[in-house]
């Protein structure tokens, strides 16, 4: 059985480039596959292994007082979706252009656990009687595979263009409580800063993403599967994958 794990923070990291070569070094002693990206932002991954080089390998990295507080996603296979390990630093770890969304520069946005969405959804509102209006920040093929029931979705195929997208739709949020969400919480943790930056404070993020919600809650109002960036192509709300060529 393969363990796969999604993780990110957003911290300070002065020395990227010595964190991503150390980073490569430890997974790939441990034999574990998948991507890694690391910027002076912090440090975004997608790794697949077994249990115990896993469990090694995250205890490793929160040895580190930047990174003691990541908070990892977990799902299982039989197959291991990676065919490598790559590491890489870049200028950002999800790439935004945006200067005014930065996570380093302002206090964390607003968040709302699963559970408490969840019952937003059945009730039709939030807990002040605004009407939620869930907000996918992910792209379309992305959104193909599933998404909340009723979210405003953008015609975009990729994270840059979600601004102008969602331009034509700001009038009609005003009056909502709008929940932004991704995959695992880092597109719609900078979409929601930018947009509380941008004027709109009726803004939250969906804390863990869409792979938090399945694993906290199930898949209540959600419609379909959560498409992932691996072999495994997209999981549904029990976090099983579409494609797991051991299984078959």
């Amino acid at each position: 059985m393969i363990v796969n794990t999604a993780a990110y923070h957003f911290v300070e990291i002065a020395d990227p480039a010595a964190l991503a070569e150390a980073v490569h070094e430890r997974a790939q002693a441990l034999a574990l596959k998948g991507s890694v990206l690391v910027a002076g932002e912090g440090i975004n991954l997608f790794l697949a292994g077994q249990a115990a080089d896993i469990e090694a390998f995250y205890a490793w990295l929160r040895a580190d007082a930047r990174l003691q507080s990541l908070h990892i996603k977990y799902s299982h296979s039989q197959a291991m979706p990676f065919a490598r390990l790559k590491v890489k630093q870049k200028a950002e770890i999800i790439s935004f252009r945006r200067e005014d969304a930065s996570p380093l520069d302002a206090p964390r946005a607003p968040t709302v656990a699963p559970a408490v969405l969840r019952q937003w959804l059945r009730d039709g509102h939030d807990d002040q009687g605004r009407r939620v209006v869930m907000l996918d920040t992910r792209n379309e093929q992305e959104v193909a595979y599933g998404t909340f029931a009723g979210a405003l979705t953008l015609p975009i195929t990729r994270f840059t263009e979600l601004p102008d997208a969602l331009s034509p739709h700001r009038a009609a949020l005003a009056d909502a409580t709008v929940v932004s969400f991704c995959t695992g919480g880092i597109r719609c943790e900078k979409a929601t800063l930018w947009m509380q930056s941008d004027g709109m404070d009726n803004v939250l993020q969906l804390d863990g993403g869409i792979l938090g919600y399945f694993e906290a809650v199930g898949g209540e109002g959600y419609d379909g599967r959560c498409f992932v960036f691996d072999e495994r192509v997209a999981l549904d709300p029990q976090l099983q994958p579409l494609h797991d060529d051991a299984a078959a």
